[in-house]
């Protein structure tokens, strides 16, 4: 089969990773691509708007499927535009994407069908939204209402904060946002579910732990991730019941009343608190860098799954994840998630070796005179599959010492709650 990724982060270039595997696999391209998938995939730039220009190379090359990893096109309705010209494409339609792309449809999806989440209030002008801040007090979370690249929640702890990120929001800082989403915050730990979606059934697809502050004990700003492992020390069986039962289920099932039924990859974002899940944010691909660490574990040929879904027939397809534990540590340029510098050359990573216990996923890179040069604020990501986290940790760490970028800095406390509580992963 021929088949085409649309994006160009580390997220993106482990799918084609991983696709690359499959014996099933005659062609991958990647839309526009990076440096690492230019050695599995043939990269074509175009620029992600350009929905006329990405259909011509879909035709051109003969496509079989095509695969969306960023939100952007998604929430933009790529989905909706290649479907009406018979191309068969892998996630979520225009309407669907607004789990991710409003927080404001999202909240008021678990409104209408009991879906646990935090308290909230949703505003477009700063007098009602400032009265709601003085009546509920700090902390408090605000979230600009659609896509912000990571970078669009605020934890507050002083009302004048509040206040200052709130205007902020309505004044514009994010393009895609004129509301702002005030809401509880909830104490507990945070757990990424993932699963994939057909329009008959769904399928687990891993669990993962993000770590979105940039600063090491989770301080600083957000950013779109520093790092994450696989699996979740947090889920049992237990809750993942519940998770099913009273958050994924009945939103599925709200997709399909209201037409358009929810199809692709679906990351939850969750809080756990006393062995309860509260859903604090749905993303409607899969999570950066999260995905990296479970196509570390994931052994079924993802062509495959990919191909059920497409035909609705999910049900009969099995998803193996190795037992192993998964690391992943991004490499971000320093100055991230402010201004960073671009351009710089990453001189060592001809001294790393590769191999299925051991990945660098490419971000912001981009090839040029046969040198790999930094093009984004999270550059690389190092991933590797171990018995424990501390293994793959210790290894994840030697190999940031081979790349040794003086240009780049990383966290190295990934893993830190679960290295606390012992490795009790339970799935």
């Amino acid at each position: 089969m021929n088949l085409a990724v649309i994006g160009s982060g580390g997220r993106e270039h482990a799918i084609c990773y991983k696709l690359h595997k499959s014996k099933r696999l005659k062609k991958l391209v990647c839309i526009p691509g990076n440096a690492g998938t230019e050695s599995i995939a043939e990269n074509i730039n175009e620029d992600l708007k350009n929905f006329e220009g990405i259909y011509k190379i879909i035709k051109k090359k003969n496509i079989d499927i095509v695969i969306v990893g960023p939100e952007q096109p998604l929430v933009d309705g790529i989905v909706d535009y290649l479907k009406e010209r018979s191309i068969k494409v892998f996630g979520p339609d225009k309407f669907a994407s607004q789990l991710e792309g409003s927080k404001a449809f999202m909240k008021e999806l678990c409104k209408k069908n009991n879906i646990p989440t935090a308290g909230y209030g949703i505003f477009d002008n700063f007098n009602d939204a400032e009265k709601f801040i003085k009546k509920n007090g700090t902390p408090i979370v605000v979230k600009a209402d659609g896509l912000a690249a990571g970078k669009g929640v605020s934890i507050c702890n002083s009302i004048f904060d509040a206040k200052e990120k709130t205007k902020e929001i309505l004044n514009g800082k994010f393009k895609s946002s004129k509301k702002v989403i005030l809401e509880q915050f909830l104490n507990g730990e945070e757990l990424s579910y993932f699963i994939i979606v057909d329009r008959k059934s769904y399928k687990f697809f891993g669990s993962a732990q993000d770590h979105k502050r940039v600063g090491e004990g989770d301080i600083g700003p957000n950013t779109g991730g520093m790092g994450a492992y696989s699996p979740s020390k947090l889920l049992t069986n237990s809750l993942d019941e519940k998770i099913r039962k009273k958050i994924l289920e009945p939103t599925l099932n709200a997709m399909k009343a209201y037409g358009h039924p929810y199809e692709g990859f679906l990351y939850a974002g969750l809080m756990i608190f006393k062995d309860e899940p509260y859903l604090i944010e749905y993303n409607i691909r899969m999570g950066d860098p999260e995905c990296q660490v479970i196509m570390m574990r994931l052994e079924t040929d993802l062509l495959n799954i990919i191909d059920c879904s497409i035909k609705n027939n999910l049900s009969d397809s099995e998803i193996k994840l190795n037992k192993k534990k998964s690391m992943t540590i991004v490499l971000c340029a320093k100055g991230y998630p402010g201004n960073y510098k671009k351009n710089s050359e990453i001189k060592n990573l001809s001294f790393v070796k590769s191999n299925e216990n051991n990945q660098i996923f490419h971000a912001g890179t981009y090839k040029k005179n046969d040198k790999i040069l930094s093009s984004g604020g999270r550059v690389l990501n190092i991933c590797s599959l171990a018995n424990t986290l501390v293994n793959a940790r210790s290894q994840i760490l030697d190999t940031l010492k081979k790349i040794n970028w003086v240009d780049g800095f990383f966290r190295k406390d990934i893993g830190w709650r679960a290295l606390e509580n012992n490795e009790n992963n339970k799935r």
